[in-house]
């Protein structure tokens, strides 16, 4: 075979996920599984993180919800935070899964649809921090919840949740959206029943600001093992995954691998790292469907180069890669193509 291959670790991933839960206890990890689990493969991570007693699962959409909840096993809340159609509310409400709603609209729509049906649609309310990725803002808060109280009473919906994004553009500025957050989590409280579910953090929030974390945690890349662009490494977490390559050409002192920009590897990361059983070499240029490694030295045909994972070869991490292009290691695993075949390795 010379097709690329992303090896994925389902031991590592475990104890990824049993590293983040230490770390952020006693606030409860939702696992988060959005660009079919960070181009892992949605199916493999939701069976691996089935084995842990994890009970919390994120999807940016409905679909991807539905996609969660089928392949479960085990009872578990999932929660879908991005604004869905009516179709896709009335999947949701059938399969119970939770909803994110950062507008008095999209309140609305789910309310019809609860009613419609004759089910109880559970939501969490999402307050604008400052980041103004959706979000109810600040000054129409009090009125939202008030019309969300009221459709809890008659039955159509009940409010388990309160959430919001950071910007993590700085600790002030995180330290403003979290006073708006819990400002807004009070309106709530005095309304009626406290919901059981508070979250504001992801990834980074959760990881390095415990002041911050809710009764939730959002948690995606560091249970991958992807740090942050620009972020030190991560104490008891290492990459899931590991792109490889063969070698299908030796000429003119070269090593011709089976991997280029067809595959989703950016053209502009030539000069990379990549790692080999004799050691680090460099990817000199990258084709459509191969790549050009200058020194084939104890080189042949046949032999696996390692393009990125957890540095056991030489190679350099996904987030290393996407340092050199200005962009985050999320980018260099979702822009992967079906041309790579995901391969689990334990």
């Amino acid at each position: 075979m010379t097709r690329p291959q992303l090896r994925l670790s389902s031991a590592r991933f475990i104890a990824n996920i049993d590293a983040v839960r230490e770390r952020i206890s006693p606030s409860e990890l939702m696992l988060v599984m959005k660009d079919d689990a960070y181009g892992h493969g949605i199916t493999w991570a939701v069976e691996t993180a089935a084995r842990t007693s994890v009970e919390w699962f994120g999807s940016y959409d409905v679909r991807g919800g539905l996609e969660i909840r089928r392949i479960l096993e085990r009872p578990a809340r999932v929660f879908a935070w991005a604004t869905a159609t009516d179709d896709e509310i009335d999947d949701a409400l059938l399969q119970r899964i939770d909803l994110g709603v950062g507008t008095d609209e999209y309140l609305d729509r789910i309310i019809a649809r609860a009613v419609a049906l004759g089910l109880r649609a559970r939501i969490h309310l999402k307050i604008d921090t400052g980041l103004h990725r959706n979000g109810v803002l600040p000054e129409d808060w009090a009125a939202v919840v008030e019309r969300a109280r009221a459709a809890e009473a008659s039955g159509a919906i009940v409010i388990v949740g309160v959430w919001s994004h950071l910007a993590e553009a700085s600790d002030a500025e995180d330290d403003d959206a979290q006073s708006a957050f819990l400002d807004a989590v009070q309106v709530v409280n005095a309304s009626g029943a406290a919901p059981e579910a508070l979250h504001l953090t992801a990834s980074a929030a959760s990881w390095w600001r415990p002041e911050l974390r809710g009764s939730v945690s959002r948690i995606g890349a560091f249970c991958y093992g992807v740090r942050s662009a620009d972020g030190p490494d991560l104490d008891g977490i290492l990459p899931v995954a590991e792109l490889t390559a063969t070698v299908v050409e030796i000429a003119d002192g070269a090593a011709v691998i089976g991997i280029g920009s067809f595959d989703g590897l950016l053209s502009t990361l030539a000069g990379m790292p990549v790692g080999t059983e004799s050691g680090t070499r460099l990817l000199t240029s990258i084709g459509h469907t191969t790549s050009v490694m200058s020194d084939a030295t104890d080189l042949a045909v046949g032999d696996t180069v390692w393009i990125f994972g957890a540095g056991a070869h030489g190679e350099v991490s996904a987030t290393s890669l996407a340092e050199r292009v200005d962009t985050v290691g999320e980018e260099i695993l979702t822009r992967l193509t079906s041309r790579v075949r995901r391969v689990v390795i334990d």
